[in-house]
């Protein structure tokens, strides 16, 4: 009796990409196992890169969404026309895939039910040896980072449990989006990915690093720039909401200690920068949504029967505090 290949699809999301979609979606293409469906989101592109991409791969998906819906926006349109798939890969536009992409990550997926989301090794395209991304963690000081950043790839040759994957490069179980929504456009764009992985946790799932399905990541490809008046205004914002949204009062409360030096450290290292202003104008602004995501709903229910999830976590917010300052 033989069984049935899951189906999947992959989502990649482009604004402005006309240096880097051409390349990724070759790879893509190129693959050992392609996937069954590849849908590209534009999001109100100016360059012209939506309409080469549908010159050269008319076997590729477009879906326009006139304007700028920011990452969310557009992966999630993604998703929603990926009606039939068992599960979406979440793509950057300034990513090359290795051959085995694909196939690793639904081979990942398929091993156990419980698991949401794996992320893929990703890389920098400067220099391959490097790592970018071996899945995301997340600490008691309020900081998401990205585990093994700049640290040599031959560190990071095992599969892991993380706290979120990259959405910049994972793969995602569609029954268990249908289950905790999709991802939450008030971010329109960073935290996202954290935020989504976060309420997976609490129901009691799992993302994992999965270090055999390889990626090149180029890295800040749409907004510019490691550090800009978007990207720290849009950070500082939604990490007040992303604590809002996943820690009950009680949990905010017992984290105090460490979350408040946690954003004052932040606040002195981008005012050095010169972007403490804008740093602070996006922390007032991350509790205004906050309270915008409390009308709405959107803030996750606190149930008995997750409790023990709510403790495994606060366990892992601690512990990752020693491994943000040992970068594991």
């Amino acid at each position: 009796m033989t069984s049935i290949a899951p189906k999947v699809s992959v989502v990649i999301p482009n604004y402005n990409g006309i240096s880097y979609l051409r390349d990724c979606l070759e790879s893509v293409y190129r693959e050992s196992v392609v996937p069954d469906r590849v849908i590209v989101v534009d999001n109100g592109s100016k360059d012209g890169s939506a309409e080469e991409a549908e010159q050269l791969f008319p076997e590729a998906e477009m879906l326009r969404m006139g304007e700028n819906t920011g990452f969310c926006g557009a992966v999630n349109a993604g998703i929603r026309a990926s009606e039939g798939m068992d599960y979406v890969i979440l793509l950057n536009n300034d990513t090359i895939v290795d051959r085995n992409f694909t196939r690793e990550l639904v081979r990942a997926m398929e091993r156990k039910s419980s698991v949401f989301s794996c992320q893929a090794k990703m890389l920098s395209m400067k220099d391959p040896e490097l790592m970018d991304d071996a899945g995301d963690l997340y600490c008691g000081l309020g900081w998401a980072f990205a585990r093994g950043k700049g640290k040599p790839e031959k560190l990071y040759r095992r599969p892991a449990e993380i706290f979120s994957s990259c959405a910049g490069a994972a793969i995602y179980r569609k029954s268990i989006l249908d289950e905790i929504g999709l991802f939450d456009e008030n971010h329109f764009a960073y935290l996202e990915d954290c935020d989504i992985g976060w309420r997976a946790r609490i129901q009691g799932y799992h993302n994992l690093f999965i270090p055999s399905a390889r990626v090149l990541h180029v890295g800040s490809a749409s907004s510019g720039s490691v550090y800009n008046l978007f990207k720290v205004i849009n950070t500082s914002r939604n990490s007040i909401y992303v604590i809002a949204k996943n820690m009950p009062v009680p949990q905010i409360l017992l984290n105090l200690p460490t979350l408040i030096p946690g954003f004052l450290v932040k606040a002195a290292f981008f005012a050095a920068k010169g972007y403490g202003r804008e740093y602070v104008q996006g922390i007032a602004k991350g509790f205004l949504l906050a309270m915008k995501g409390r009308r709405e709903g959107k803030i996750v229910r606190f149930y008995p029967e997750n409790f023990g999830n709510y403790v495994r976590i606060q366990f892992e917010l601690w512990i990752n505090i020693v491994r943000r300052f040992l970068q594991g």
